[in-house]
């Protein structure tokens, strides 16, 4: 979840112009340096997740979290040592954790254990332990509270209904400025993570009625995990660039797809369309316009906002989000197509 308007903005399709030119000069593409840490492809589970023992994987991230904070801090990092104090506090509820390299964290935002409603939020490039809650002028751009966001404005529209949302960190996301950003290889590798991880949530609230909310970057990853996607009563696309796939029904959800962009998203100017990278299995570019009327998901009003704007506290995209996750559909005056 990242980006802005105006000259960021500029900066931002600047960015993802010289990732495309790097990642087709350099494909296939080169190893990670020498040093690199090796990371997993999703964290390791931390507890059972059945819903009478949400508590001890709760209680066992936190007391990691902790500990890592303390290594941070030793090692003089303190902006990634106070992250990190922030995710051990005690009102926090982290399904699963790991801090190598830029880390892993899935928390679970309302009632999961009693939810009926659960929508996992998808976060895009420049993710990591310390940018997972947010600060400064736009916290909702960051998942941490972007998932709190949508969790209060569904919380706020039906009371009466148990919901949950989970700020689903669990892959290695790119960085804004990187190659990486304009391939879908990590995409890819976030896709079988999140396939792995919706079977054991599924577990954790068994009956709720599952969303993947997937912002930037993030829309790829869940265009290209059919699994996770299967399983969903709707998977909606926000800032996308596009979803790995070339049409909605590729993606191979059990319900609708939905796609909205924002009318000052710099994201609307990026080219679209895709070419395989030989050796990789992997593509740069990211295929059709999810917004397109060729590509076949139900669009809904996105409002004036910026890229990271959608879900800003009484927000028109925030509202629309909160009904397709709760009704299964956004509703009148929600701008359907």
């Amino acid at each position: 979840m990242h980006g802005s308007t105006g000259h960021a903005g500029r900066t931002g399709r600047t960015a993802l112009a010289v990732a495309a030119a790097l990642v087709l000069a350099c494909a296939p593409s080169a190893p990670p340096p020498a040093g690199s840490p090796a990371l997993p492809s999703a964290a390791p589970a931390a507890a059972d997740w059945s819903p009478d023992r949400l508590g001890e994987a709760y209680a066992a991230n936190r007391a990691a979290a902790a500990h890592a904070a303390g290594a941070a801090g030793r090692a003089g990092d303190g902006e990634r040592a106070a992250a990190l104090r922030a995710l051990a506090a005690p009102d926090r509820t982290l399904l699963e954790f790991d801090p190598r390299g830029q880390g892993r964290a899935v928390e679970a935002v309302g009632d999961l254990e009693r939810a009926e409603r659960v929508a996992v939020l998808v976060p895009g490039a420049d993710t990591t332990l310390t940018t997972f809650d947010g600060h400064g002028a736009r916290p909702y751009a960051r998942v941490g509270d972007a998932a709190r966001e949508l969790q209060e404005r569904m919380r706020a529209r039906d009371p009466e209904t148990p919901t949950a949302v989970v700020a689903w960190m669990g892959y290695e996301a790119p960085a804004t400025v990187s190659a990486a950003v304009a391939t879908t290889a990590r995409a890819d590798e976030g896709a079988a993570a999140l396939e792995a991880f919706v079977p054991r949530l599924v577990r954790a609230a068994p009956g709720a009625r599952l969303s993947l909310v997937c912002h930037s970057y993030g829309a790829v990853v869940c265009g290209r995990a059919h699994a996770a996607a299967a399983r969903a009563g709707a998977v909606v696309l926000v800032g996308s660039p596009g979803a790995g796939v070339d049409r909605a029904a590729d993606i191979g959800a059990g319900g609708r797809v939905w796609a909205g962009r924002a009318d000052a998203d710099w994201i609307g100017g990026v080219p679209h369309g895709s070419l395989p990278l030989p050796g990789t299995g992997a593509e740069a570019g990211f295929g059709p316009d999810p917004v397109g009327a060729g590509f076949g998901a139900e669009v809904f009003d996105a409002g004036p906002g910026g890229h990271s704007d959608y879900f800003a506290p009484g927000s028109v995209p925030l509202a629309a989000m909160a009904r397709i996750v709760l009704d299964g559909g956004a509703g009148e005056g929600d701008g359907r197509a």
